[in-house]
């Protein structure tokens, strides 16, 4: 998927005659300089194409990487200046990731088999910004390997749905290097509405990110247990929802995924369940390392397992719902 460029890229991709001169490194020997300003993204699922639109809307040089050729018109259209060259994307002075797990990470970053990924293709004082949900050990050897090439690295998960990318509306967890998430505030400013540092280890953005997904999690279990009762029990879920977001829980996650809980409508338009799955499981990993027992979120673990073995991979954690109604004996309206 990823080819690694080692001379001046011709001009056939979409972003024309931006050159790509050899890098030094400790392994290599080449020179490469950055084109100051210019952000690559890598990872155009809903979120990242939410994210590079803003980014580009907001006046920034954006190369946004096209897995298939195909893709290139649509990207083009958003604003984007779509390539399907890897080296493209890494001839800016930021490359953004926005990838599903750890493995999809490595394999952008490393690279596989004969291609080589970003960490040889960025200038020296380059940043990647990986703004993806990963482990925290993930996190870690990602920042070693692109330490090995002077280039920076830091940590940006962000909380938020595709909806509130849109809206320029994302939480962002920002660790690395101070130096280099100040060079990131630019791309933060375009993207979300607060960020939150916590410290210079990467690591440590994807625990908070984890921690936070866990706990929403828990919190659609028991809203959706809840909405279990309260149908069974002839109760208006809506108005419950109003009272319970009305009075305690009053954020965002219990309003709109509660709405959906509430109304039945358990669509596909949030947090898939396979990808809910792997980061309650990161969560349970890093849990059980700490020795920090965590029973609640190893009951939801289950859930999540049990709703994609009926069918559910296609729906967002509010069909966490879905399956509390199921096992109270409870009709359902699913919204297809």
């Amino acid at each position: 998927m990823l080819k690694k460029k080692d001379q001046a890229l011709p001009p056939r991709s979409a972003v024309g005659a931006a050159s790509l001169t050899q890098k030094q490194s400790s392994t290599s020997g080449r020179i490469k300089s950055a084109v100051q300003g210019r952000i690559g993204i890598v990872g155009l699922g809903r979120m990242g194409r939410a994210m590079a639109t803003n980014l580009a809307a907001a006046g920034h040089d954006v190369v946004a990487y096209a897995r298939r050729v195909e893709q290139v018109g649509q990207l083009a259209t958003l604003g984007l200046n779509p390539t399907t060259e890897i080296a493209d994307v890494c001839a800016g002075e930021f490359v953004i990731t926005m990838v599903p797990d750890d493995d999809a990470a490595y394999q952008v970053v490393f690279g596989h088999q004969d291609s080589g990924g970003i960490a040889q293709g960025m200038a020296p004082g380059a940043i990647h910004l990986s703004m993806s949900t990963i482990s925290t050990a993930a996190a870690s050897r990602l920042a070693a390997e692109h330490a090995r090439y002077s280039e920076g690295y830091v940590a940006a998960p962000v909380f938020g749905n595709p909806d509130a990318a849109k809206a320029h509306q994302l939480f962002i967890i920002a660790a690395g290097a101070p130096g280099d998430i100040d060079r990131c505030q630019p791309i933060f400013d375009a993207l979300g509405q607060q960020v939150f540092r916590v410290g210079s280890d990467p690591a440590a953005a994807n625990l908070v990110k984890l921690a936070g997904n866990a706990m929403s999690a828990a919190s659609l279990e028991i809203l959706s247990e809840v909405m279990a009762l309260a149908r069974k029990r002839g109760l208006d879920p809506q108005q419950l929802l109003a009272i319970l977001t009305g009075t305690m829980y009053g954020g965002r996650l219990h309003k709109v995924y509660g709405e959906k809980i509430a109304t039945q409508q358990y669509g596909s338009g949030g947090f898939l369940f396979p990808l809910a799955l792997k980061d309650v499981r990161l969560a349970l990993t890093e849990a059980e390392r700490a020795g920090v027992p965590m029973p609640s979120v190893s009951v939801v673990r289950d859930r999540l397992i049990s709703g994609i073995a009926r069918g559910y991979s296609d729906r967002d954690w509010s069909a966490l719902g879905l399956l509390a109604a199921e096992e109270a004996g409870l009709n359902s309206r699913v919204a297809r």
